[in-house]
């Protein structure tokens, strides 16, 4: 059983197509890839929900791992994508954040939701 392991194991590692998809250099960001996709499917929800501080984590998270991903032997390109399109994520997030909670979108909002509600009052009694 162990020698059939082995013949497979060599069988593997002696194409390189198969060698590294069978490799931590793809399936790590392959699994990490879940993070950007979560945080660009966010992009579309309301920004009262988003957190200030769990995005400024994952944005810190996101610039330093990029730069790690390079620094390993062999560079692993697909980490660094995966960290890219995870940094640009979270910065849109983060500027939602700010506009939404700190540079009037909240109140903004909240002054269109209250024009409508005066409108449809009006439409109701005339």
């Amino acid at each position: 059983m162990a020698a059939a392991i082995k013949a497979i194991n060599a069988k593997i590692r002696s194409n390189k197509v198969l060698d590294y998809f069978c490799s931590t250099h793809f399936w790590g960001p392959a699994s990490n890839f879940g993070i950007p996709i979560a945080a660009v499917m966010d992009t579309q929800k309301d920004p009262e929900i988003i957190s200030g501080q769990m995005t400024g984590a994952l944005t810190i998270y996101a610039a330093t791992f990029m730069r790690y991903s390079l620094a390993v032997t062999p560079k692993n390109y697909l980490l660094f994508a995966c960290h890219t399109t995870n940094l640009g994520a979270q910065l849109t997030q983060g500027y939602r954040y700010m506009n939404y909670w700190y540079w009037g979108g909240r109140d903004a909002k909240l002054a269109a939701e209250a024009a409508q509600k005066g409108k449809e009052a009006t439409e109701a009694t005339a």
